[in-house]
């Protein structure tokens, strides 16, 4: 079995997108990349523990439960490749999975980073600056009132 020779910061970024991506958009921009693969666990739906802390710094607690899709595949060529997804979107798990498999190849994994993951964050950092500019929008100044009474 292939030893992956990414760098683990490097695997950490492209499991954080490729986690976030919905499923139709790792199936559009993988199609034709995705290798030949197994399955050895999953497609599944489960749930996860929350953990929270009061102030940032408190003590831990329990916030809740929020349910994942998991899965776990093996090339043909022996890499391992492995996803966890809020929601239930077993579809999206097993892309995801795929693709990390894929990405740990080194022979695939400049083209697929180029390809795929790449466009993927840049997709995701604009929906967030989006959401930023929506959220700024509303923000209210209190300090003007306090002023505004001197």
């Amino acid at each position: 079995m292939p030893v992956t020779s990414a760098n683990p910061l490097d695997r950490r970024r492209w499991m954080a997108v490729l986690a976030r991506a919905t499923a139709s958009e790792l199936a559009t921009s993988a199609e034709g990349r995705l290798p030949v693969f197994t399955r050895l666990r999953g497609p599944e739906i489960g749930l996860v523990m929350l953990r929270g802390r009061a102030g940032g710094t408190g003590p831990a607690f329990n916030l809740g439960e929020a349910t994942v899709a998991r899965c776990t595949v093996r090339t043909a060529e022996g890499w391992v490749g492995h996803a966890y997804c809020l929601g239930r979107d077993l579809r999206q798990a097993e892309l995801a999975a795929a693709l990390d498999a894929a990405l740990q190849d080194p022979a695939r994994q400049s083209e697929l980073d180029v390809a795929v993951v790449q466009p993927l964050a840049l997709a995701q950092a604009a929906r967030r600056d989006t959401l930023a500019r929506r959220a700024a929008a509303t923000k209210v100044q209190f300090f003007t009132l306090a002023t505004m009474r001197s």
